[in-house]
């Protein structure tokens, strides 16, 4: 199970937060991508903090992305990651679920996918110093990680999930964090397998997911809060909010079940406060 830093907003909390996460007994520590949200840092600069602060953990981006980026400064970016890290990082990849962040970039919404499949091969060249320009060097570093970083897709459909099948070391599913169906989660991950064979893959795809959890005082009303807060550009559905199962130890412990029953190779838990007491009440709800 992996865990984020969740949003603090000055130098302390931040880095407690990685100690926190690096001391255990999490196996990775996740950051997201969103340009437009007050709460969020940048990306590769909290990842980079990330690498120099911890010794142990997994690094994640969740999920970056890439098409409102340039392909050769964000390859050289995660590589530098990797090294400072020692090689822990692992980049999920996808178009992102919003178009503001294209707006805000002035990145075109157009050929959003194809773009992203150009811009996976131009980074996987860049890793393997391939020089982008003829007769001049490599843009460097290389990777710490032999065969270079490990992608994860942020997909969903057969036809993404075929796209990423290409290039993709296997697939995040996304679409249950707020409501953890551990049976669609496996139906989901049946999916990804047979994509990867339709592809004439012959490896078994990587396939993580998502959940968000609350665990203070009043975990409802800290779920209602953090979701109001997150999907209020995006039009606030009181009924969707009201349904979210993401709220209290007994719902926590059943989605790690449910998940570990689906197959789920790595489970990142969203936590819904920069509060850093959260992490020791994750720690006693699942008794780890």
């Amino acid at each position: 199970m992996s865990m984020p830093a969740c949003s603090p907003r000055d130098r302390s909390s931040e880095i407690a937060w990685y100690r926190g996460i690096d001391e255990g007994p999490w196996d990775g520590l996740a950051t997201f991508d969103r340009v437009v949200h007050p709460a969020t840092w940048a990306l590769t600069v909290q990842l980079a903090a990330a690498a120099a602060m911890t010794e142990r953990v997994r690094l994640w981006s969740c999920i970056a992305i890439l098409p409102i980026r340039n392909a050769a400064l964000f390859a050289k970016e995660a590589a530098t990651i990797d090294v400072l890290s020692g090689g822990r990082l692992t980049l999920g990849l996808g178009i992102g679920a919003h178009d503001v962040e294209y707006l805000a970039t002035g990145a075109p919404l157009e050929k959003r996918r194809q773009r992203m499949d150009a811009q996976v091969e131009e980074m996987q060249k860049i890793w393997a110093e391939v020089p982008p320009v003829e007769e001049h060097y490599p843009v460097g570093p290389k990777p710490v990680q032999s065969g270079g970083i490990p992608l994860i897709a942020g997909v969903e459909g057969p036809k993404a999930i075929a796209r990423a099948a290409k290039w993709a070391n296997g697939v995040m599913d996304g679409s249950h964090a707020m409501h953890f169906d551990p049976e669609r989660v496996s139906e989901q991950r049946q999916r990804v397998v047979q994509g990867w064979k339709q592809s004439g893959r012959t490896d078994v795809p990587h396939f993580s997911s998502c959940l968000f959890f609350s665990l203070g005082d009043d975990p409802r009303v800290q779920l209602g809060e953090f979701l109001v807060d997150f999907l209020k550009p995006y039009g606030v559905d009181a009924s969707f909010i009201a349904s979210s199962t993401s709220h209290g130890a007994d719902n926590l412990r059943a989605a790690v079940s449910g998940a570990r029953d689906a197959g789920v190779d790595d489970l990142l838990l969203l936590p819904t406060t920069a509060d850093l007491n959260e992490l020791p009440r994750a720690r006693e709800a699942l008794g780890i």
